[in-house]
């Protein structure tokens, strides 16, 4: 006898979103890397950071808003051990995917939470990335004062983590972490037939650049050890659906082992991208040939005659004030200048195709980025120098900028509530949050009016559209679908207990995606 239950329809996938950010201005403060020391400051940054073209960070420098040990700080300053650093950006986070952030346990009691992380939401800030964080999601919509990181996960991934919520809680699960005692498993969707067997991947890792987190199995890598047994294989996507056990916990560790033994995840932008890797992937590794083979940026085709005609925003020797020297990124000697090890030309040409596929899709914003040679010196609203307090009262990482308006009055996300956490034997689930008062429509309409971010009409030259405050070349969003991978983070096992997640949706059997 069949019953209701057996026949009863599945509810149809929500249609993806975007979760967005409207820009604001954010000032940041950090100490003198050691890399850093020794340099100008303009190829610090021109060679840590690829959003702007070289030419704007100049501009961005001479018109001071960055500051070392509490003096404005020109292109030419040298940075030097100890020096602090203070910048006030323009800060335009990349959308993420409106999917929420889901708490399946919370226990007061023994101080940690279990969340289901979307892929394409960073753990904590990096980058271009702030609100747009897992850690401030929690505080900013879910209301917790405080959640501390003890791994983490990649941007693109999505999954379980666990997150205590006290400082003690913090060091202990830390301590788990380090000391390889959490068993953790993942699954993904990877490209072809994977064996059925058993397979064990021991390759050692290392992280060849930084600023595209590139990395490839290499001897003078981090020990990694990876155990992937096959789930299903479907024929129709010719895609195989793999169980995965990480042993070590290395940077892009299964997506590396996995592009290794041929099988890349199916939707990997980086890792099983032949305009990137060539026909074969990366199965089995690059060469490891060093080469002192390097070439100087150049623009695409569509834009060739546009920088020929403006001059190139990512050369400086056009300018007579540059005198001759040449800064790394204008001759393509900031590949590999992070590299722990000599790169290889496979791996310089790499790493170029990958920067040019980022650039692609960033609609190549840094050629277009020259609106600002016809602009006053940068000045961003609302903050100002603040003077320099006595030696001994500084706090570290204190910024020195303060701002005219409290930061509460610039854009936040619309807060979306958390969902009921599920209930758990092996975790004490409490309620997140008390349930809100229901407004009526005026009143809803009236608060909206309040919250609703104040967006800025772009500024349109030449046909291109520029952000009015920072002159930023905008382009098109990305598509939902395209911002996560097929890795999940499943299960987790501590002594706190075994956590774990459904089954993403793209694991079942026949699922089908964009490919283009």
């Amino acid at each position: 006898m069949t019953t209701f239950t057996e026949v009863e329809p599945k509810a149809p996938p929500v249609p993806l979103g975007l979760r967005k950010i409207p820009p604001y201005w954010y000032p940041y403060s950090t100490y003198a890397k050691e890399r850093w020391i020794g340099r100008e400051l303009l190829e610090v940054v021109s060679t840590e950071f690829r959003d702007r073209s070289t030419e704007y960070y100049r501009y961005a420098l001479n018109s001071g808003v960055t500051t070392l040990n509490r003096r404005i700080a020109k292109p030419d300053t040298i940075v030097q051990d100890g020096d602090l650093m203070e910048n006030v950006v323009h800060r335009h986070e990349p959308p993420v995917t409106s999917t929420p952030v889901k708490v399946i346990y919370e226990d007061k009691e023994r101080q940690f939470i279990v969340v289901n992380k979307p892929g394409s939401i960073p753990v904590h800030a990096s980058g271009r990335y702030y609100r747009n964080t897992l850690v401030e999601i929690l505080m900013s919509d879910f209301g917790y004062e405080k959640v501390y990181t003890v791994n983490r996960l990649d941007r693109l991934t999505s999954g379980l983590m666990i997150l205590p919520t006290s400082a003690d809680r913090a060091r202990s699960l830390t301590n788990e972490f380090m000391n390889g005692t959490v068993r953790k498993e993942y699954v993904a969707r990877c490209k072809g037939e994977f064996p059925a067997e058993e397979i064990v991947c021991d390759e050692p890792l290392l992280t060849v650049d930084r600023q595209m987190g590139l990395n490839i199995v290499h001897p003078e890598g981090k020990h990694a050890k990876t155990v992937f047994n096959r789930i299903r294989y479907d024929p129709e996507t010719d895609s195989s659906v793999v169980r995965c056990k990480p042993l070590t916990g290395r940077s892009h560790q299964i997506r590396v082992h996995l592009q290794y033994l041929g099988h890349p995840i199916a939707n990997d932008p980086v890792y099983s991208e032949k305009r990137i890797w060539g026909v074969g992937l990366g199965k089995g590794g690059v060469d490891l040939v060093p080469s002192e083979e390097r070439s100087a940026p150049a623009p695409p085709e569509h834009l060739k005659d546009q920088v020929d005609l403006d001059g190139s925003p990512e050369s400086l020797s056009k300018d007579e004030e540059a005198g001759s020297k040449l800064l790394p990124r204008e001759t393509g000697q900031d590949i590999g200048m992070a590299s722990p090890v000599p790169l290889s030309s496979e791996a310089v040409g790499i790493i170029t195709r990958l920067r040019n596929m980022k650039d692609e899709a960033e609609d190549w914003g840094r050629w277009r980025d020259v609106v600002f040679r016809a602009k006053e010196p940068l000045r961003p609203p609302h903050w100002e120098l603040k003077p320099p307090p006595p030696k001994n009262k500084k706090r570290k990482g204190q910024s020195e900028f303060s701002s005219a308006i409290p930061l509460s009055d610039t854009a936040e996300p619309v807060a979306q509530p958390p969902e009921t956490p599920a209930e758990s034997e092996a975790s004490t689930c409490v309620p997140l949050v008390e349930e809100a008062a229901q407004l009526s429509i005026t009143e809803a309409v009236d608060r909206a009016r309040e919250i609703a971010p104040q967006v800025p009409v772009p500024l349109v030259e030449g046909g291109q559209h520029y952000c009015p405050e920072c002159y930023l070349p905008l382009h098109p969003d990305p598509k939902p679908e395209k911002l996560y991978i097929f890795l999940h983070a499943l299960k987790y096992t501590t002594s706190l207990g075994a956590y774990e997640t459904e089954m993403p949706e793209w694991s079942e059997p026949g699922w089908d995606w964009d490919r283009s």
